[in-house]
């Protein structure tokens, strides 16, 4: 959940009524797809019939869509049909990178936005009764992700010509987005403004001021000039003439150097978490009602210690948020910020969109389940603070959406999959356009089954047979421990491998996976996070290993599409390496041969001769094309220790985040202090 506490609560004065009428409206802006490539195979038909169902009003389609097939293409082109803001969600952050800059790709002139989770580590404030253990809400803040979430926002404020691929953090609280748009300032070149006003406006909107270091919301005075650095980092000069605002200038942030004039500026607030003043009072007092009441009952429960405990914890919190705007945690008195009802769903990304926005859910088979599960575990762990007299009641409105509420709020919405699962046939039913041809000719890759006696041998040789063609390799294992060890094995072979880690930095993933396209190593192991969605045309070989171990991460969907890595290169193969066939390894052949059969039969009949998938290798921030990703470590720390340090500190990070979903805290705040000590001895400062 995004912690208010980053914004606060405003305890500033309500912006005027005419300042409130130049709050930003969005501006009407066309989609213009540019691509040098037309819709092939399966892809016009597709978006004939996606675009059909959404002029006649059909609530839910499917896009079923096998790996490489174009499915982004599609949903493009479906975009600029309709010409509506669109929210794609995405499985994980690593996919929703890809997604961005494919659609950067097609839509250069439009607003494409990233939307995910700022924290690189978040672990909740919980209470474990059984061992009376209360853990603090413990987070690490991405400031860079912070400032995307920001540029995503402001474009939904601004324009119309909108994409916005985000995870499934869209739906949790976000704050009130007339808030957030009331506080919005326009300052127009020759407008007069005091210095006083001025900064008290700046000042409601959550900037801080500081004269000697100009960051990320904050602003400066020097003299007649104010340098002021937005949210979404841009920097512009305003230059005074008495109380006239003569000139607005636009200004590099690094090197302090001025760019063009502009005639007006839109300034965003800070923080999209904004209290007006006056509601700010009615919020505290109807807070001190709620804790009078739940004293009482605690009391009458024969509660007393925690009826104490709930009081003052409250009433120190009261206090801070009184005299500083905010307090640690104050995203628990949400519901009374934001002046909703109790139960009421909480305001999420969803809100900041037009009534007539489109969704597109990618991987919708893992995406939805994701979706679905969100508010039962959040409500579990709030029970206990409540029972217990940490929280107030109302701190179980600080939430992600529920199941209803997310359906009730995407009012059109297409579900994207190669394996649809049993929520999409239920809301989509028959609703459904199928892209099994893709325009490259290429078709999905055979699939092998090899025994496992002597399989680490033979995955070694066709490991180095892909390195020999400049082709990359995919290895998947089913435990963490397993695929480290395989990864320092291999290492030591001399081939070039590394380990992505389900919890490595937002945008440390995305490094690592350009660095396997870009050939700074050849091998990637792993376990579940290469399964849905990673574009990755240069891999040719995708090993599975314990193939025949039926569960989540080999069923028939997961081995579908962990095949499917390989279907984007001209020599793709899969190996399964099992001693027995179960069922989901026989069904999931079974449909790969039928859909090599489909694309077979199309290439002949339309005389296409297959190719290698040819993409660009983007980044999804400007200046990081020649930025390495850490290097893989060897067994032991041994002399070397600084440069093998990475994948340690990356597998201590997923091993404390594993004990803290387990309510192992005292375990998971030992690996803690162990990763800060680490930390501390390389001269790295901790996250």
């Amino acid at each position: 959940m995004p912690s208010a506490a980053r914004g606060g609560a405003s305890s500033s004065t309500t912006a005027p009524q005419e300042e409130r009428a130049l709050a930003p409206q969005p501006l009407p802006g066309r989609f213009l797809l540019e691509s040098p490539l037309q819709p092939r195979g399966d892809q016009p038909g597709a978006i004939r019939k996606l675009v059909e169902g959404l002029r006649n009003g059909d609530r839910y389609q499917t896009l079923l869509g096998v790996t490489g097939s174009g499915k982004t293409f599609t949903m493009a082109h479906v975009i600029e049909a309709l010409q509506r803001p669109t929210l794609v969600i995405s499985p994980n952050k690593t996919l929703a990178a890809q997604l961005v800059s494919e659609f950067r790709d097609v839509f250069p002139h439009n607003a494409v936005e990233y939307f995910v989770s700022y924290y690189d580590y978040y672990q909740p404030e919980a209470y474990v009764p059984q061992i009376d253990l209360y853990v603090e809400k413990d987070a690490s803040v991405n400031e860079e992700i912070d400032r995307l979430r920001h540029r995503a926002t402001q474009a939904l404020l601004t324009r119309r010509d909108v994409v916005i691929v985000a995870s499934v953090s869209c739906i949790y609280g976000l704050g009130s987005p007339e808030d957030y748009r009331a506080q919005t300032l326009l300052l127009a070149k020759g407008s007069t403004w005091t210095r006083r006003d001025l900064f008290q406006k700046l000042i409601a909107m959550r900037y801080q001021r500081n004269d000697m270091e100009l960051k990320r919301g904050r602003f400066r005075v020097r003299g007649s000039t104010i340098d002021l650095l937005g949210a979404a980092e841009s920097g512009h000069r305003l230059i005074f003439d008495g109380d006239t605002l003569s000139d607005i200038l636009s200004f590099d942030p690094v090197t302090g150097e001025d760019r063009e004039p502009v005639e007006q500026l839109q300034v965003f607030p800070a923080t999209h978490f904004l209290t007006p003043q006056e509601t700010l009072q009615d919020a505290l007092s109807d807070v001190e009602k709620e804790l009078q009441a739940q004293y009482a009952e605690l009391q009458s429960s024969g509660k007393m210690l925690e009826a104490q405990r709930l009081k003052s914890r409250t009433e120190y919190d009261l206090e801070m948020i009184r005299e500083a705007g905010y307090c640690n945690g104050i995203e628990n008195y949400s519901h009374h910020l934001t002046r909703r009802q109790p139960g009421e769903a909480p305001y999420t990304l969803i809100d900041f969109f037009p009534k007539d926005a489109l969704f597109f859910v990618d991987e919708s088979h893992v995406t939805l389940p994701q979706v679905r599960g969100m508010y039962e575990g959040d409500r579990s762990r709030k029970d206990n603070l409540v029972d217990f007299g940490w929280r107030l009641p109302s701190c179980r409105d600080n939430r992600p959406l529920k199941w209803t509420e997310f359906l009730a709020r995407t009012h059109q919405m297409i579900f994207v999959s190669a394996t649809p699962g049993p929520i999409e046939h239920k809301l989509a039913g028959d609703r459904v356009a199928e892209q099994i041809i893709r325009p490259t000719g290429l078709v999905d890759p055979p699939i092998e089954v090899r025994p496992i006696r002597g399989h680490m041998a033979d995955l070694v040789q066709e490991l180095q047979a892909r390195v020999d063609k400049g082709q990359r390799s995919l290895v998947t294992t089913l435990t963490k421990s397993t695929a480290e060890e395989l990864a320092n094995y291999l290492s030591g072979l001399h081939l070039k491998v590394r380990y992505l880690h389900s919890d490595v930095e937002t945008l440390k993933r995305v490094e690592v996976l350009r660095d396997l396209r870009l050939g700074r190593f050849d091998v990637l192991v792993g376990i579940n996070l290469l399964r849905e969605g990673l574009d990755l045309p240069e891999v040719s070989l995708v090993a599975i290993l314990d193939a025949d171990k039926e569960g989540y991460l080999r069923s028939e969907t997961a081995l579908i599409q962990t095949s499917g890595r390989a279907s984007r290169n001209l020599e793709g193969k899969v190996i399964l390496y099992a001693d027995r066939m179960t069922g989901s390894m026989e069904r999931a052949i079974r449909e790969t041969d039928r859909r090599r059969a489909k694309q077979v039969a199309y290439n002949e009949a339309n005389g296409i001769v297959p190719a290698t998938i040819v993409k660009e290798v983007h980044s999804l921030l400007e200046g990081d094309d020649a930025a390495e990703s850490g290097e893989l470590s060897t067994s032991g720390l041994g002399k070397k220790w600084k440069e093998r340090l990475p994948l340690l500190l990356a597998n201590l990070e997923e091993e404390m985040r594993l004990a803290a979903d387990r309510l192992e805290f005292e375990k998971a705040g030992r690996i803690r202090d162990r990763i800060r000590a680490l930390q501390k001895r390389a001269g790295l400062s901790p996250r």
